[in-house]
């Protein structure tokens, strides 16, 4: 692959594709998302980035298309993964799937990293996972540090504020499920599981019985 910069780059196995790249000097600049509700991406994975010192940018979810638009060296939009399906299916933090479908329409490179542990041949495909829903105020709510408040010992003082109407409904999916056929190409420690030429979904069975 041809990496010059690359788009939302998670937590965990997808970052660690970053860190080698960057090592390497491949990479010319990485962006984050959020990755709302739960803002992993800005409390994670952005202080993970900066501790580092790769060039980087946080962006919101509802940014990354027209990030996109306005970036065409952005050459892939790398993900991970909780569960990988039979057939390729992969479900990850919800966003997931939304980042998949623009990857598609923009014509960039959309990659699942994830650790061969993650593989489920018992799972078919993705309409087999069960999606866990996630507490209301995960939604409602945001909690942070206080600027400007002082630290005593290790400790941050923090606080939760409520930024939406009190009453609301919330529908807060932990996952969503990404369909095989917007996947580029999965890579675990084994190596990368590559779609053969104009299949819709991946031969996970092969590929682990000769990796």
């Amino acid at each position: 692959m041809n990496a010059r910069s690359l788009a939302t780059a998670g937590w965990g196995t997808a970052l660690g594709i970053i860190r080698d790249l960057n090592q390497t000097g491949a990479l010319k600049h990485a962006y984050c998302t959020e990755t709302r509700p739960y803002n992993q991406g800005s409390r994670l994975t952005a202080y993970e980035l900066v501790y580092e010192k790769i060039p980087s940018t946080l962006v919101c979810d509802s940014m990354v298309s027209a990030l996109l638009r306005q970036n065409p060296d952005i050459s892939a939009i790398v993900v991970g993964a909780d569960r990988v399906a039979a057939n390729g299916d992969t479900a990850n933090k919800i966003g997931t799937y939304q980042l998949a479908i623009t990857a598609k329409h923009h014509g960039v490179h959309f990659i699942v990293a994830a650790p061969s542990t993650s593989i489920d041949l018992t799972t078919k495909c993705g309409d087999d996972i069960v999606i866990e829903e996630r507490p209301t105020a995960e939604v409602v709510q945001v909690t942070g540090a206080i600027v400007g408040g002082e630290v005593i010992g290790n400790k941050v003082p923090r606080q939760t504020v409520q930024i939406a109407a009190h009453g609301i409904n919330v529908w807060n999916p932990s996952f969503d499920v990404t369909p095989a056929n917007l996947i580029s190409c999965i890579v675990t420690e084994k190596g990368a599981i590559i779609k053969k030429e104009g299949a819709e979904e991946f031969d996970i069975v092969s590929f682990l019985s000769t990796a």
